[in-house]
Order: structure tokens, then sequence, then C-alpha cells
């Protein structure tokens, strides 16, 4: 797992470089912006358990199909399934948000989520519609909070979201 940090000195080291006015300016961004990050990763942590269940309301409402009976949230053990599922992405997210790096959502989520959702027969499309949900509650809340995350906040969402779309699973 490595941070923004780390994966820029791996960046120049792999290549002997020293570091140029860009990477230079990438540290800088990314230390100016630490304070935020871990501000904006406070008001998830601290309003996890609520943004997953508003998050699955809302996901149910829009797609009642799925917890209706042949539906993938269909009977207590697959809807449970579902909010951890939602919960482990929003974790994940909080950690990449804090790294300024995907790095931890490629090693510990998608990874072996191709493999496990491919077994399981889960259609990636709620799920991607239920991590685009969760984004648009932790920018809500961290806008409430004060916090001005613009212009990071919502990258591990849309990656996690990306990479599942792009994924044939």
């Amino acid at each position: 797992m490595q941070d923004a940090v780390t994966a820029l000195i791996g960046r120049y080291d792999i290549s002997g470089r020293y570091f140029d006015r860009d990477a230079l300016d990438t540290l800088k961004s990314y230390f100016e912006s630490g304070t935020t990050r871990v501000q904006a990763a406070a008001v998830i942590t601290s309003n996890a358990a609520g943004i997953v269940k508003e998050a699955g309301l809302r996901l149910f409402d829009e797609l009642p199909e799925l917890i209706q009976p042949g539906g993938n949230a269909y009977t207590t053990r697959r809807y449970a399934a579902c909010l951890r599922d939602m919960d482990y992405y929003l974790r994940y997210a909080s950690y990449a948000l804090v790294a300024g790096d995907k790095d931890v959502l490629d090693e510990r989520v998608l990874e072996g989520l191709r493999d496990t959702y491919n077994s399981l027969g889960v259609p990636i499309g709620p799920t991607v519609q239920g991590i685009q949900i969760m984004k648009d509650l932790v920018r809500a809340q961290v806008i409430e909070a004060g916090i001005d995350a613009k212009g990071f906040l919502d990258e591990p969402f849309d990656y996690l979201s990306r990479q599942l779309s792009e994924q044939n699973i």
C-alpha cells in the first residue's frame, strides 16, 4: 500500500532522477491538502454507519427490485452483505483519500472483488450506483462541516466506480 509521497518517490527512484519542478509541485500540493484530507476522513469516520445506512435506503428506493424476491439483496443475509460491502468501499475510500493515492483501492478492494463478484453473480451496476450515492452523501456532510475538499474528495469514489464499470464482472 502506498501514499502519494511513496508513489512519487518510487517513480523517480526507478528512473534514477532527482525531483523536478512537477514532482516538487505535486508534493507541495499533497502536503498543503493534508489537514483537509484528514478532516474529511474524520467526517467519514464519525458518520460511516449513517452514510452506509442512508446510501442503502436510497439505493433500494431507486432499485426496489434488488430487495424483492429474486433480487440480489433479497433475504436478510444478502441485504446485510450488500451493506457490509458498501461499508467496505467507504472505509477504503477514506484510506485512499488520506493517502492521496489509489493504490490501496487496487490492492485491497478491486483485485479480490472481481473473482468474488463473478462467483456470486453480483451485478455491478447497482454496486457502482451505491458508491456514487455514498460519494454524494459524503460530499454533503463534508461541505456541511465547512471543509473545502472539492479538489480531491470525489477521487476515490469515482476511481472505484470507473474501475468496477470497466471490469467484466
